[in-house]
């Protein structure tokens, strides 16, 4: 019996240790193996997962318990706490943030509010007004791009509203079904990474936000750092803008071309067309009978995109007090991003419901659930967005970015920062599909290095910070590029659907493009203006030599009628 009580002694006291030891809160570790090699390990372990299997969300967790049992010891105890420590304190610590909370919530206001006006048929009313005066190929091209323009607010609504719409326009102008689904592809992800307001916003703001706050001697919100980011997107805006070019101009080169020139011959639906998946469209599709009015979409878009600078100017007002004469850089400087960007979601949401339920085009059951869905297609990226601030959480007790300074701090020029971070982004995107995934993989890592980069090399004055925003803005666009080229990127895979395209056809088509593209945003944009360039210098020369190139290397595929 002796021996039986002393062995249930051991066993009770394991197991005291392996579950009490899971309490002891984050902040009060102080790991060995803070600030050495061990503390790349983690972010490594979540990229090379996520590069390895393609999916994201395993990787992320991955990544949060080996930092967790590096946090917590190595070995077999620490091994087991490290597992519930990654939940129930990193993922929990997430989720308890309030700013954390406000951009989940923001998020789900936003999801819902697309979801109200796909169902009351206000994004269809947009498409009604755009496609009157497509009645060329020309015309029918630019009529699909100005529609994945005005459809800023969200990329999958954007992709199936319309590539839906706008194939039967397309194709009776002849323009093949791999153009449809490249100017679907092209005016998605890249209009919603950078719109003020969009799904994307919270879950870009959310990873800034967190970045930031691991970035001692930074002071500014996370929303108008987001801003000041914007004039530094090189890929986006070049993507969007080498559509318009090969739009009105009628030229293509490559694949694009041969699709091109098949399809006039032997029309749409004999060049390389897949009949797209009804499935697909059947949640955003508006409602039988009902009016499809352009103002119960833009009414609502209008009050959020008023609601944000109105919450901004509410919120820095206050926060200025008594200051003397405050200007409004000063008001917008102190203004409480995470409240503007909950009230604005809130009341656009609420004007979208009242539209639908006033003219009697939904009810409040159905508003609810066109809300509920709208929601429900938020929440693989709240979940991934989740597990991404834990990593950064876990990275940050480990000092990451501390000892990759302390290896690169003098040796790595700051001007190339932008650009690897950028190709780093573009690589994880691209093998996994998931641009979201790739942010929330970086934004933990990549911010925070380049941040102690630049002070250790005494570049963190202001006349410096364009380093930080074409950093920033490099891994928005590079994961934006790399998820435009992976034939395994949902968006891909919908924009081919949509458009009624084979989707090895729409990936061999659009690739060369969207390769084209990112290399001139890489050289112009992202290595010039670390180099000290201006952003708009990088920006126009990027465009004028987008320009040429299809000009001069690109060959008509028919004939731009007038009109």
């Amino acid at each position: 019996m002796h021996i039986n009580n002393k062995l249930l002694s051991n066993i009770l006291y394991v197991i005291y240790l392996i579950v009490f030891s899971t309490v002891a809160h984050a902040d009060e570790l102080v790991p060995q193996s803070a600030g050495s090699w061990i503390a790349v390990l983690p972010p490594l372990l979540t990229i090379a997962v996520a590069l390895a299997f393609k999916r994201v969300v395993p990787a992320l967790f991955l990544g949060i318990w080996m930092g967790a049992w590096a946090i917590n010891g190595f070995g077999l105890i620490g091994f087991w706490t490290g597992l519930l420590d990654a939940f129930q304190v990193y993922v929990a610590n997430a989720l308890s943030n309030p700013d954390h909370t406000a951009i989940v919530l923001f998020s789900m206001m936003v999801g819902g509010m697309v979801g109200i006006i796909s169902r009351n048929g206000g994004m269809q009313g947009i498409v009604n007004h755009i496609v009157k005066w497509a009645n060329s190929a020309r015309q029918a091209c630019l009529a699909t791009a100005s529609l994945g323009l005005a459809i800023f607010f969200d990329d999958y609504a954007n992709t199936l509203v319309v590539g839906n719409t706008m194939r039967p326009v397309t194709d009776s102008m002849r323009v093949s079904r791999a153009k449809l689904a490249y100017i679907v592809d092209s005016t998605a992800a890249p209009v919603a990474c950078i719109a003020v307001v969009t799904t994307w916003i919270g879950y870009e703001i959310g990873l800034i936000g967190d970045s930031i706050s691991k970035m001692p001697g930074l002071d500014t919100e996370a929303y108008l750092l987001f801003l000041n980011t914007i004039p530094y997107s090189f890929y986006p805006v070049m993507a969007i803008a080498f559509v318009f070019m090969v739009s009105a101009s009628g030229r293509d080169f490559g694949p694009m071309l041969e699709a091109e020139r098949l399809a006039q011959k032997n029309g749409a639906e004999h060049s390389g067309a897949l009949q797209a998946s009804s499935q697909e469209t059947d949640d955003l599709k508006p409602i039988d009978g009902k009016p499809q009015r352009a103002f119960n979409a833009y009414i609502p878009v209008l009050v959020m995109v008023l609601g944000v600078l109105v919450g901004l100017y509410v919120t820095g007002r206050q926060a200025v007090g008594d200051m003397a004469d405050p200007g409004i850089k000063d008001i917008i400087g102190n203004a409480n991003s995470y409240t503007a960007l909950m009230w604005a979601s809130l009341i656009s949401m609420m004007t979208a419901a009242l539209l639908s339920i006033g003219q009697r085009i939904m009810d409040m059951e159905e508003v609810i659930n066109a809300w509920f869905h709208g929601v429900r297609a938020m929440m693989m990226a709240m979940i991934i967005l989740v597990l991404a601030w834990s990593l950064g959480e876990v990275t940050d007790i480990l000092k990451t970015a501390d000892f990759l300074v302390s290896i690169l701090g003098d040796s790595l020029p700051t001007f190339i920062l932008p650009a690897l971070v950028f190709v780093l982004a573009a690589a994880t995107a691209f093998a996994t599909g998931s641009s979201w995934g790739a942010m929330g993989i970086l934004f933990p890592l990549a911010m925070p290095l380049t941040w102690a980069v630049m002070v250790a090399q005494g570049q963190a004055a202001p006349e410096d910070m364009h380093i930080l925003y074409s950093a920033v803005s490099a891994i928005l666009a590079g994961a934006v590029w790399g998820d435009h080229c992976s034939p395994i990127s949902d968006t891909t895979i919908l924009s081919s659907l949509a458009s009624g395209c084979d989707h090895i056809e729409h990936v061999r088509t659009q690739l060369p493009y969207a390769m084209t593209v990112g290399g001139v945003a890489i050289l112009m944009g992202s290595i010039l203006t670390s180099l000290g360039a201006p952003w708009w210098l990088g920006m126009s020369l990027g465009l004028l030599v987008l320009w040429l190139i299809i000009r001069f290397y690109g060959k008509l595929s028919y004939e731009p009628q007038a009109g």
